[in-house]
């Protein structure tokens, strides 16, 4: 249990050992992580919103009314909707959680209750009302104020790097603003802070370098390379994160966990060669090889697969090669990467 549930526990009075008898309360500290730093642990803004989106008009409405509850239809999608939209982060979020998504996951970690979190009846949303209760006391109000908490962390999160990128952007020393972009630079790094970081540090350093292009001999020019990032970090589409012009690189920013998603990802783009961006310090090389294996392994040793997958990876880069670029730039440019990771930030935020 994260120490702030179990304050707003205490500070509440709730009913002793209420965590363990409020599956709804266990769910959501299941889902918030992202406040320790943890870089695998999404913000899961979605699935929270959308059980925060009902509570927000329950406890108004319905809180200790509980003959009445059950009589409810349950509220509109759109209202619920347009309320979860005007939260913070969750403008951009999509409505799958309330559909779906929550009771999905919910049903895998309590499938013994035999009990939807969310009920859906005809475009109208309701929390079950066993969720609600334990014993005869309404928890909602805890409920809702720790999610609420949550969200307090997450903006105290989110306010301390851009305060950090202030003070660098008004650093003197390139060597200091180099030194402290490579220590948010590390494998326990945010995803989305790993991703925006990539893309300032390689924007940067490939912008120097250039390719001759054209589609007649006498058209042939000089271009300079140009790294264009694709949409919002985290989006959980499967897509390609960034694509340099004029020569069509695609890159894909990624984690080393399954390899199996690396071939998933090659499949996406029906084996178009990939430039793999991996949040690791793993040397190229060990890496290169673990995916080489993983192929020869996950291919039978058919040559056919084995080179359909190998063609398919056009570089890797990783943290050692990300820093050696930063450490190439000279000082204007590593400016630029300070503005490039701040204006990113701040679209992610809004």
């Amino acid at each position: 249990m994260h120490k702030f549930i179990k304050d707003i526990m205490d500070d509440k009075k709730a009913i002793p050992d209420l965590y363990n008898q409020s599956p709804l309360i266990q769910y959501l500290d299941s889902k918030m992580g992202a406040i320790n730093g943890d870089s695998k642990t999404r913000r899961s803004l979605g699935n929270i919103y959308a059980i925060y989106s009902i509570l927000h008009f329950y406890t108004k409405d319905w809180h200790s009314k509980k003959d009445e509850y059950k009589k409810f239809k349950g509220y509109d999608f759109s209202k619920l909707f347009d309320f979860y939209r005007s939260l913070y982060g969750g403008d951009k979020l999509q409505n799958h959680a309330l559909n779906s998504r929550v009771n999905g996951e919910f049903a895998n970690k309590f499938n013994f209750l035999g009990k939807e979190l969310i009920i859906i009846n005809e475009g109208r949303y309701a929390l079950h009302i066993d969720m609600l209760y334990v014993g005869e006391e309404d928890i909602s109000k805890v409920v809702k104020t720790v999610i609420e908490k949550y969200i307090d962390l997450l903006k105290e999160k989110d306010s301390s790097l851009v305060a950090k990128l202030k003070l660098l952007l008004e650093e003197k020393d390139a060597k200091v603003k180099k030194d402290k972009i490579n220590e948010l630079l590390e494998e326990k790094a945010e995803a989305r802070i790993f991703e925006i970081i990539s893309y300032a540090i390689l924007k940067n350093y490939y912008k120097t370098k250039f390719v001759y292009f054209g589609y007649e001999l006498e058209d042939v020019k000089k271009e300079f390379l140009e790294l264009y990032k694709t949409g919002r970090t985290n989006a959980n589409d499967g897509g390609i994160d960034f694509v340099m012009r004029p020569v069509g690189r695609l890159f894909q920013v990624t984690e080393v966990e399954s390899y199996d998603k690396y071939l998933l990802d090659m499949d996406k783009v029906v084996h178009f060669p990939i430039t793999f961006v991996i949040k690791t310090e793993k040397l190229k090389v060990e890496l290169s090889k673990e995916i080489s294996d993983y192929i020869e392994q996950k291919s039978g040793g058919m040559a056919i697969l084995k080179d359909k997958y190998n063609k398919c990876i056009e570089e890797i880069i990783t943290i050692n090669e990300l820093r050696d670029y930063l450490n190439l730039l000279d000082t204007d440019a590593v400016n630029q990467v300070l503005i490039d990771i701040d204006i990113y930030y701040r679209m992610e935020l809004n």
